[in-house]
């Protein structure tokens, strides 16, 4: 713990790092100083820093982790960002291809890709944020070379399955390096990172100089409307530094000389936008026309629509603890399915600790079996043990994938669930 505090102290003393970690006083995009709050979820342990046992007893670090709407481009940010190397250290314990719906995901972006053209024999495909390496799995096997970018371990497992991959975070010398060996791209992605890095127009510079002419950039990102209709306030965590509507997100590219040309919503990650961009000025699709039209319709541009989100997110609180409590109360056995980034911040925030949930089930293979969750220190235990104990209810802890209920029952679950978003129940 000394070592994380010490390595903040000294990053935040560096002038070309103060600029971007700690608290955010201007907005990441547009630099306005109109920040308005609207909600706090406290102080949170990064979500990814789980604990051995022999630490259970030592201090955690924490970092406020409060949602601010931007008065001037309408983008919705946290107002605290925590240096990168603390959130994604070598050990970051995420692994892509563990996650069925992703891997699906993956393969169906490929093959849009292809049917649009972009997918070239020899052709190149980079990814930022590249993981284990599963997205670039499909363009390889449709003939392309791939690249990918990552700075944990995870690029380890990437190289060793065939994926090339350079272990670094995003910068200007990665991008020379590669454009300089391999050319530039015709494909680079960007899923479920492009909010993650803090510095905006580097990003975006450094995404520019990979593009080949006529490439084509595509990000996913958790989307700004299906987070507030389905009250995914769980998607919040020091990983997501922003929350995209497609607006605030065609305002930012076209700052950096760059033009939505089509946009879609998917269902991955509970939800999220998948944009594709082109280097210059290009026209945008009618479907994305639409999309922003809709945002401006739901009222994503009102601070009001936010005051109701915050109220929504307390009753739900109080919904489920209530729920979680008359439970405990009757004597019944909870265990929890799953612990991804998100469920940490549901658990934190909800005050769910072992006094409620016993242990929680991750999928055979995870990294994170036999560590504890950081902040609430439930034990992840592998998901074999629910089907062992049949505890009388699982809390879906990643309640945004609603297959997992079925698989749980074709491998031998007999309990029932509770879901805990947007309305706590329990389904049988």
């Amino acid at each position: 713990m000394t070592k994380i505090i010490s390595k903040i102290s000294n990053g935040m003393n560096k002038k070309s790092e103060r600029k971007y970690t700690g608290h955010v006083k201007e907005c990441q995009v547009c630099k306005s100083k109109k920040l308005k709050p609207f909600l706090s979820l406290g102080h949170h342990p990064v979500p990814q820093e789980y604990l051995t046992k022999d630490r259970l007893h030592e201090m955690e670090a924490t970092y406020p982790l409060t949602l601010v709407f931007c008065n001037s481009c309408g983008l919705v940010q946290i107002d605290y960002i925590v240096p990168p190397e603390i959130v994604f250290p070598p050990d970051y314990p995420y692994r892509t291809g563990l996650t069925n719906m992703l891997v699906r995901n993956f393969q169906s972006l490929a093959d849009t890709l292809e049917k649009e053209g972009y997918v070239k024999e020899k052709g190149l495909a980079v990814d930022i944020g590249s993981n284990d390496g599963t997205l670039l799995k499909p363009f390889k096997a449709k003939g392309m070379r791939v690249v990918g970018i990552e700075p944990t371990m995870a690029s380890d497992v990437a190289n060793k399955n065939g994926i090339t991959t350079i272990k670094s975070f995003l910068n200007k010398e990665v991008v020379s390096k590669i454009v300089k060996k391999y050319g530039t791209a015709d494909i680079v992605t960007a899923t479920n990172v492009f909010a993650h890095i803090n510095d905006t127009g580097s990003l975006i510079a450094n995404v520019k100089n990979l593009l080949a002419k006529d490439g084509v950039f595509v990000s996913e990102s958790q989307y700004l409307m299906d987070i507030i209709n389905k009250l995914e306030f769980d998607t919040v965590y020091h990983e997501h530094l922003r929350f995209y509507s497609l607006k605030s997100l065609a305002r930012m590219f076209e700052k950096n000389g760059l033009s939505i040309i089509d946009a879609d919503v998917i269902t991955a990650a509970g939800g999220s936008i998948r944009v594709y961009t082109k280097k210059g000025r290009h026209k945008m699709s009618q479907r994305a026309k639409n999309l922003i039209l809709a945002e401006e319709k739901a009222g994503l541009y009102s601070f009001k629509t936010y005051e109701n989100f915050s109220k929504k997110i307390l009753e739900a609180k109080q919904d489920l603890l209530s729920l979680l409590l008359k439970l405990k109360k009757d004597g019944v056995s909870i265990a929890g399915l799953t612990s991804s980034c998100r469920s940490n911040t549901l658990l934190r925030f909800m005050n769910i600790t072992t006094d409620i949930l016993e242990y929680t089930g991750e999928k055979r293979g995870s990294p994170k079996i036999g560590m504890f969750t950081p902040g609430t220190h439930i034990p992840v235990v592998d998901e074999e043990k629910i089907i062992k104990e049949q505890p009388e209810y699982l809390l879906m802890l990643s309640w945004h994938i609603p297959e997992l209920m079925n698989i749980m029952k074709r491998i031998g679950y007999k309990g029932k669930f509770i879901m805990p978003l947007p309305n706590p129940r329990i389904v049988k």
